[in-house]
């Protein structure tokens, strides 16, 4: 297991490594800051002193080095838009993507494995087809429309629930939340709604196809035989095995709510980390972006190291 788990943490910080400069390089090409941050009376004097001062007259390899030891001291740099330090912007912005990043994967986990429990034992009624039929909505239908729809149906014709912003949060201990207040409650629940649908109808049909192929096995059939109760048989017996390769495609789900929330954040204006990626490529800030990707790198392959264990921990012989 310590092997194990040491090969992992080396072939995690590979992986690291591997996106920083891919990251870098690309952001490196994309444009150049020194346009947006200077004015139309700007000299080549000014330009090379601002140049000079970003550290931006090095070589890439000198910058990406540089980058990364930074990084490592969880020094990002300064934003070149806003002239603050990026880390200080990325703790701002980082409670309302985790937030709605939580909520919409509880939304998932939870209903996903309760809907895909109900349609595997009612598989021919007519409420589990209906909930199969639903389901091909939210595989279907991109994040974006689906957004749409929901403010077009409950913030624009009935005005149940706010179209944009997170409502009023609370600051505790550093960390604001929206989850003790009115208004943040109304304003989470289309973006986790939006951003956990996908998620949700891909692990309940996970769900759905490993519990009708576990039920349909021989110890299932020994446990009804022997006169079980069939919510025991169910529960105890062959949802527990089911659960076994939902882990795995779950952690992975859970790590891209991340990732993903961008397209959520910019229809409901969100005001996360994915917000601001936006708005920093619209104004090539190599600073925020970068720091931007590495900390979704870094939560991934967090998660899936993570994952990784736990599956070694639920599946006894994985660890020979």
């Amino acid at each position: 297991m310590l092997s194990y788990l040491i090969r992992r943490v080396f072939q995690s910080v590979l992986v690291l490594l591997a996106v920083g400069f891919v990251a870098f390089a690309m952001f490196t090409f994309i444009g150049d800051p020194i346009d947006n941050m200077l004015g139309q009376e700007r000299t080549q004097e000014d330009v090379d002193r601002l140049r000079a001062l970003l550290g931006l007259d090095r070589s890439f390899a000198e910058q990406y080095v540089r980058f990364l030891v930074s990084a490592a001291q969880g020094n990002f740099g300064v934003s070149y838009e806003q002239g603050r330090p990026v880390a200080t912007i990325l703790a701002e912005r980082a409670p309302a993507t985790l937030e709605l990043a939580a909520v919409s994967g509880l939304f998932a986990l939870t209903m996903g494995i309760v809907l895909g429990v109900f349609t595997a034992i009612r598989r021919r009624g007519i409420a589990a087809t209906a909930i199969m039929a639903f389901s091909l909505i939210g595989v279907s239908l991109p994040t974006f429309l689906i957004g749409i729809l929901l403010i077009y149906l409950f913030s624009v014709q009935l005005g149940w629930l706010p179209s944009f912003g997170r409502g009023d949060t609370v600051e505790i201990g550093g960390w604001t939340t929206g989850l003790f207040t009115g208004s943040g409650l109304k304003a989470l629940i289309l973006p986790s709604i939006t951003l956990g649908l996908y998620q949700m109808t891909l692990i309940m049909r996970l769900v759905r196809a490993e519990m009708l192929e576990v039920l349909r096995a021989d110890y299932i059939r020994f446990a009804r035989a022997r006169g079980l109760a069939e919510r025991t048989v169910t529960f105890r017996h062959a949802l527990k095995n089911t659960l076994i390769p939902v882990i795995t495609i779950t952690g992975l789900q859970l790590g891209s709510l991340i990732a993903f929330a961008i397209v959520t954040e910019s229809v409901f204006q969100w005001p996360g980390m994915g917000l601001l990626f936006i708005n920093a490529i619209q104004f090539v800030d190599i600073p925020v972006m970068a720091a931007y990707l590495m900390l979704i790198s870094v939560m991934f392959v967090g998660i899936n190291l993570v994952v990784d264990l736990l599956y070694v921990a639920v599946d006894p012989r994985l660890r020979t």
